[in-house]
């Protein structure tokens, strides 16, 4: 399993180390995310796997008992009912090595934040354009 000093320059260095149970289940997770957001940059973040859009988009790593899923603050909030039967704090959810992973509400938690990423990114180009000021 990963050490304090392990550096890893992709996702599948990372992937590698673990247990093959293990592996799967952060395969599944790496092709939901992909699949959900074609456009997503693949990046080691925070010595964890992460994709990128418009900023970055979610992180996920596995635990000694659990994968931890990391969207931001906002999904958790968001999608509170649907996350009860797990363990969250403010940016982070656990979802248990020895149970199903619910890809599908993945999924629906990857959408929520590429369109928070793609909003927060227009708004910012609008501040941008907007402070423009033509000059005679």
């Amino acid at each position: 399993m990963k050490t304090a000093k392990s550096k890893f320059s992709n996702t599948d260095e990372y992937i590698a180390m673990f247990p093959e149970n293990v592996k799967e289940i952060l395969q599944q997770i790496r092709a939901t995310i992909k699949k959900t957001a074609p456009a997503a940059e693949e990046v080691i973040s925070y010595q964890m796997p992460a994709f990128k859009l418009n900023g970055m988009l979610v992180w996920y790593a596995a635990n000694k008992e659990h994968i931890g899923f990391y969207p931001t603050a906002s999904p958790i909030k968001v999608f509170k009912k649907e996350l009860a039967n797990y363990k969250t704090s403010k940016g982070a959810i656990q979802f248990p090595i020895e149970k199903a992973i619910p890809l599908r509400l993945i999924k629906t938690i990857v959408q929520f934040r590429i369109n928070e990423n793609s909003e927060k990114a227009q708004r910012k180009l609008k501040e941008k354009t907007g402070r423009k000021k033509s000059v005679h």
